[in-house]
């Protein structure tokens, strides 16, 4: 979910950011009078994801612009669908036109990538989320673009789980501490409510992460027959979530092996821009 105080902020930045003084082409060519209806016009198919986004640029530039949404996140277009309108000053929708369209391509095209995933494990009860590979400052919107999509998101930040990796299992061990032990006495601290992930990269290791009492076991880079053992292994006793390179043509026999979870950090620092437009009609 975007907060509204991270949808005026972060939009407000990129209208900064990319008008710090003004359109200085928009001011100095066009009457202030003149009016202007844009329609933004899908190029390829795809899942919309990013309409408030779309609609606070515009309003935010010019609080008289008016903007009609005619899709809602998560719908999906095709080549030559109209997907929103925006009427009012032109001056207003020529400076908010390259943040508007910048936000909502990309978020579009994360929705897109993640609904390929979706679609790709259907039927097989896995779930796919995101992680925290997002670009910094635009994570609530990447990850709402994954809602979009279809997917779940992972933990916010490193504010909101316990999540053990790789590094942290090596300071553990490095520092002559049991992982078991470790792990049972920050239970022991944390509230009771708080979710705890341990990330292991080899079958050998997770029973101590059950034995500390972890509520998942991330299987990281592990083969289709590991993650089949690893399944086997914890057999109920912890949520399963299989991470590291997840490929669309991997993903549906890594889902196949019986995994609960299966986060892809692809659907945010990989997924590429889909192809919008903002065109205008004058008068």
């Amino acid at each position: 979910m975007i907060t509204p105080a991270t949808l005026r902020r972060t939009v407000s930045a990129a209208l900064e950011e990319d008008a710090p003084w003004g359109d200085l082409t928009s001011t100095a060519l066009l009457p202030a009078s003149a009016d202007a209806t844009a329609d933004l016009i899908a190029r390829e198919s795809g899942v919309f994801s990013g309409g408030e986004v779309f609609a606070a640029s515009f309003r935010l530039t010019d609080p008289e612009v008016r903007v009609d949404l005619h899709v809602a996140d998560g719908d999906r277009f095709e080549p030559g669908d109209a997907l929103a309108s925006v009427t009012g000053r032109a001056r207003s929708l020529l400076t908010a036109e390259r943040v508007a369209l910048n936000f909502t391509q990309r978020m579009s095209g994360i929705a897109t990538l993640t609904a390929a995933y979706v679609d790709a494990v259907a039927g097989t009860g896995a779930r796919i989320a995101d992680t925290r590979k997002t670009t910094p400052g635009l994570r609530e919107f990447e990850r709402h673009a994954v809602v979009s999509g279809g997917g779940g998101n992972h933990r916010r930040s490193l504010s909101d789980a316990v999540m053990a990796k790789d590094n942290h299992l090596a300071v553990l061990r490095q520092s002559g501490h049991d992982l078991a032990t470790a792990l049972r006495e920050a239970l022991s601290r944390l509230p009771h409510t708080t979710h705890v992930v341990v990330e292991v990269d080899r079958l050998d290791q997770i029973e101590a992460v059950l034995d500390g009492g972890a509520h998942t076991v991330l299987l990281d880079n592990f083969s289709l027959d590991d993650l089949r053992a690893g399944v086997a292994l914890i057999a109920g006793r912890a949520t399963v979530e299989a991470s590291g390179g997840v490929s669309l043509d991997a993903v549906r026999a890594i889902a196949e092996t019986g995994v609960q979870v299966i986060s892809v950090g692809a659907l945010t620092h990989s997924a590429r821009a889909l192809d919008l437009g903002l065109d205008l009609r004058v008068g």
